[in-house]
């Protein structure tokens, strides 16, 4: 974790390098034994220095949460913290002593450089994604009052109080964090009037019973008590990419798989992201949120002058570059896609009472724009999808999921999301398959998820290999059940012509019901069991295997059409050989042998014959077919014996009668 502090003016790193010592950490008795920090200056400063805003620093990190403390056996604190990051801060502040010690409904206890202090919890503001930050109001033992905030520099930058010395050296810190693709957040305070903080509790109090519209009425509140804020410093965590990622990423493009990174970090780091990912590389042509607003803009103008120019003169097509990059900020992207102008206009119809015409004008302006606004969405998705890879910064949740859905409307292409924390459940509850990935984010993830797993690099496999095998077994199964039943039901279509439609079936009722369930069933299991076109390694090796699948190119209209006119053909030999060879056949003694019950033989053992022998040569192993054709020969002798039994029957009823 890095920390930029106003006390000292510079970046403090908790990381060890060689040829440096370790801080002695002894005199904080509940600092972490596993923790190990170098620069001796920030410990002085904390423990013997006069500037208050390093200790408001670590005092705000302490207050300004939502964790959960517990005590083991050996008395040692165990944190529980909604997210890493935050149990992360948390902990920082206890190894520099300011150790968060309890919390009750209306008080927080820490310890501040061994003093034990109860703070008077007022309020909390809660964090959320729109918010993007989050505040507590607390009462010290001295009787102030005292807001803390921390939150994302877009948020808070916009809230700070004109006069902030620190505010160029706080920026300057947060791009340099960026940079490092490292996840930063901004620390304020604001200190409050007893007369201030008793109006606004009013309001506050108002807003939270509100059965209405509560959330909106809160957030209303919360905006006039976060401003005129000051600045404490940033605070910078390392969210290191976990093992075989880039290579993960690269393997899947080259399967011709389109990769979206959704992340609600800033833009530089998500740019970094990328490049470490291997997103983005040297020849990456990166287009950033304005530049894609007018390329956008100048496609839909381009499409309306086709309309209304039939000539052929027009030949420019839309700009398209296969090695082109989107990177669009969260605010672009609602200007993009026309989403706050329509919350504008809805606002607008709230505050202002319409006339007639006004309210039969409405319609037709609400068409409009959303006619406007389909248009610029399925450009955006177009041309997000001529891009090699496209990448969304400062996205909210719901933003995460919108986007998702445009690829699922605008695009005929199965979407797959991956994510390992709360925010990303959304987007994973959306795409058609969700992926969660088990790790320190929690279990919200995995449990929204189709699929979990622990690391990213998992995915190469789920998809590569598992997912290309149980596609082209399911391929072949669908090929074969249309192919066996158009065959089994196409003879009984062809013994009608034959039987004055009466209804009768060329099967005996044995051979129907088990057709299915045991004579054409037990090859094709063996086949989804056991059917590899290539090893695992050879489907890792070559990701271009994995096209065939994106095109449908093993199962479509063709593929059905061509099994229907298999298993037509196959009736037809099946019913037609049999039939013309027992037509007025006679044996050596001049009796007819041309019974029903011999044509129903042979039919249905041909039927098993061909169907079987069929699914068997679809097969390359020489194993696999060794064991069809032992349980088609098992399937035979059962039918024969059953068909056996079943004629005896019929000739001692014969003799009887």
């Amino acid at each position: 974790m890095l920390l930029f502090l106003p006390g000292d003016q510079k970046q403090i790193a908790g990381k060890q390098t060689k040829g440096t010592k370790n801080v002695d950490f002894s005199w904080n008795v509940l600092a972490d034994p596993s923790f190990t920090f170098i620069d001796e200056m920030l410990i002085q400063q904390i423990r013997f220095g006069n500037d208050p805003y390093v200790h408001e620093f670590f005092k705000l990190l302490a207050l300004c949460h939502t964790v959960m403390v517990d005590k083991t056996e050996g008395g040692e604190l165990c944190y529980e913290a909604a997210s890493p990051d935050e149990g992360a801060l948390v902990t920082a502040a206890r190894n520099f002593g300011f150790v968060f010690l309890s919390r009750t409904q209306n008080t927080i206890t820490i310890s501040e450089l061994g003093k034990e202090v109860t703070y008077e919890r007022l309020a909390i503001l809660d964090f959320n994604s729109d918010r993007k930050r989050m505040s507590v109001i607390v009462r010290d033992p001295k009787g102030n009052i005292r807001l803390y905030c921390k939150g994302a520099d877009t948020v808070i930058y916009q809230r700070l109080h004109p006069d902030n010395p620190i505010k160029e050296q706080t920026e300057t810190a947060l791009d340099i964090f960026a940079n490092e693709t490292l996840r930063t957040l901004c620390l304020c305070y604001k200190d409050i009037s007893e007369e201030d903080f008793k109006t606004w509790n009013k309001k506050y109090h108002q807003a939270s019973v509100a059965i209405k519209n509560r959330e909106e009425a809160l957030d209303k509140v919360y905006e006039e008590i976060e401003n005129n804020l000051v600045m404490l410093g940033a605070t910078a965590i390392e969210d290191k990419l976990q093992d075989g990622v880039p290579q993960t990423i690269h393997t899947l493009s080259k399967a011709d798989i389109k990769i979206w990174v959704l992340t609600g970090d800033k833009k530089e780091t998500a740019e970094n992201i990328g490049y470490a990912c291997k997103l983005l590389t040297d020849k990456s042509v990166i287009t950033y949120g304005e530049e894609v607003n007018d390329m956008i803009q100048k496609r839909i103008d381009l499409q309306k002058s086709r309309k209304n120019v039939e000539e052929g003169n027009s030949n420019s097509e839309p700009e398209s570059n296969t090695n082109r990059t989107l990177i669009i900020t969260g605010s672009w992207l609602n200007e993009i896609l026309l989403e706050k102008k329509r919350r504008k206009r809805r606002r607008l119809k709230l505050k202002f009472q319409q006339g007639s015409e006004q309210k039969q004008e409405n319609p037709q302006d609400k068409s409009k724009i959303d006619a406007l606004k389909e248009k610029r969405q399925k450009n955006f998705v177009d041309l997000a999808c001529e891009c090699s890879s496209v990448i969304c910064c400062r996205v909210t949740p719901k933003q995460k999921a919108m986007v998702v859905d445009l690829v699922k409307k605008y695009k005929k292409a199965i979407t797959l999301s991956i994510g390992d924390g709360a925010n990303d459940v959304s987007m994973i509850k959306t795409a058609h398959i969700g992926v969660g990935i088990s790790g320190q984010e929690g279990m919200q993830a995995v449990m929204s998820s189709d699929y979990s797993f622990a690391q990213f690099r998992y995915l190469q496999r789920l998809l590569l290999v598992h997912g290309r095998w149980s596609y082209i077994r399911m391929c072949k199964f669908l090929s074969y059940f249309f192919y066996k039943n158009f065959a089994y039901t196409l003879v009984n279509f062809w013994y009608s012509f034959f039987n004055g439609y009466s209804g009768q079936t060329v099967y005996d009722t044995i051979f129907m019901a088990l057709y299915n369930l045991l004579y054409s069933s037990l090859p094709i299991i063996v086949l989804g069991l056991q059917d590899q076109d290539v090893s695992d390694k050879v489907s890792m090796q070559c990701p271009t295997l994995y096209i065939p699948g994106q095109k449908g190119q093993l199962f479509n209209y063709t593929k059905f059409f061509l099994s229907l006119l298999h298993g037509t053909v196959t009736s037809l030999v099946i019913f037609f050989i049999p039939y013309g060879t027992f037509w007025h056949m006679t044996t050596e003694e001049g009796k007819i042998n041309s019974d029903y019950q011999t044509l129903a033989f042979t039919t249905s053992t041909s039927l098993i014959i061909i169907v079987n022998f069929q699914v068997s040569h679809s097969e390359r192993c020489f194993i696999i077919m060794i064991q069809k054709y032992s349980i088609l020969v098992l399937q035979i002798i059962i039918h024969t014996s059953a068909a056996a039994e079943h004629h005896k029957s019929h000739l001692s009823c014969c003799k009887s009668s």
